[in-house]
């Protein structure tokens, strides 16, 4: 028994299947979609009115003011300045001996804030979440938590009547048969003072998104390590410190894009002239320049330096961190 095949005639065959037409009308689906969500969710949608506003009244419309960094600007003329000057002002800065110094202070500062600031609420909220006792853990988030929501007037004010020369720490030195030292008055205590009052003002509130990451990693995590026999540090090195660590790498970055931005209100109440080899940085020194000295273009310039470095850093950060982690922030 055979089984005859017929083949169509040359010619006959079925046309191949058409390609599919591209879809039209997508923009106009999503923006119908859009619209709808709006329609929809539109009190939600308002409360973004304010943040809105707030940004683009005073974090972008004052960007167009940094022209007078290329522009000769007198205080009564034209706001945009009177005749332009190309890189005038950013040549005086980059021969100006005092910038530079100012510049290396600002490195310093930056860099020993990161290096005691960052990881210190990582190892603070470490530490909370292995105390069981809730009353303890409490009491120790309650004091730890307290000095943020005091103003920077009030932490440089206790700051600088702990330290005066008649404060309590130059008595505890009396007591023990030291000299008192004019914490204040000696360049070289400016940083130490700075950055410890900076732990103690923003180590505790920093440990809530590290709190926070830490109620999100899975129990069965650490009981499998616990299977496996790793210890209490075994397990906080390959179970703890790998679940935060998309939050560790977004903090990092943004405290990296602030490094240049020292904060401005403490270095101006903490320090004085004497001070100054030490405790001036760019902030503080375009404050003086641009406000007290009224060279705005000057000060303008500077202070575009500093933000493009800024740039620059949070930048190079965010693409190292998403090359070596796969955490990013864009």
């Amino acid at each position: 028994m055979s089984t005859s095949t017929t083949s169509a005639p040359p010619g006959t065959q079925d046309p191949p299947p058409a390609r599919a037409a591209p879809r039209r009308g997508g923009r106009a689906a999503a923006r119908t979609g859009w619209r709808r969500a709006l329609r929809r969710d539109w009190q939600l949608y308002s409360l973004a009115i304010l943040p809105l506003l707030f940004f683009l009244v005073f974090r972008y419309l004052p960007m167009i003011g940094n022209v007078i960094a290329f522009r000769r600007f007198e205080p009564g003329g034209s706001m945009f300045g009177e005749e332009w000057v190309g890189l005038r002002y950013v040549q005086m800065f980059l021969n100006d001996p005092t910038f530079w110094q100012v510049f290396r202070n600002t490195l310093w500062i930056g860099g020993l804030t990161l290096l005691f600031c960052f990881p210190i609420p990582i190892v603070l909220a470490l530490l909370l979440n292995e105390v069981r006792r809730r009353s303890l853990k409490r009491f120790v988030q309650s004091v730890s938590y307290l000095p943020h929501f005091l103003s920077i007037v009030i932490v440089a004010g206790i700051t600088m009547q702990m330290l005066a020369g008649d404060g309590p720490v130059n008595h505890a030195l009396g007591l023990l048969g030291h000299e008192p030292i004019r914490f204040i008055q000696e360049p070289e205590w400016f940083r130490t003072l700075y950055v410890g009052s900076e732990i103690w003002q923003t180590a505790g509130w920093g440990t809530i998104l590290y709190l926070a990451a830490l109620t999100t990693i899975d129990e069965d995590l650490y009981e499998a390590a616990r299977i496996d026999g790793a210890n209490r540090w075994q397990q906080i090195w390959h179970v703890t410190l790998p679940g935060i660590r998309p939050t560790m790498m977004t903090l990092l970055i943004l405290n990296v894009g602030t490094f240049m931005a020292v904060g401005f209100e403490k270095v101006l109440l903490l320090y004085n002239p004497l001070t100054y080899p030490t405790a001036d940085v760019i902030s503080t020194y375009v404050y003086r320049s641009g406000v007290e000295s009224n060279s705005f273009s000057y000060a303008a310039a500077i202070g575009l330096f500093e933000a493009i470095i800024g740039l620059v850093l949070i930048t190079s950060a965010n693409q190292l961190s998403r090359r070596t982690v796969g955490t990013s922030l864009w």
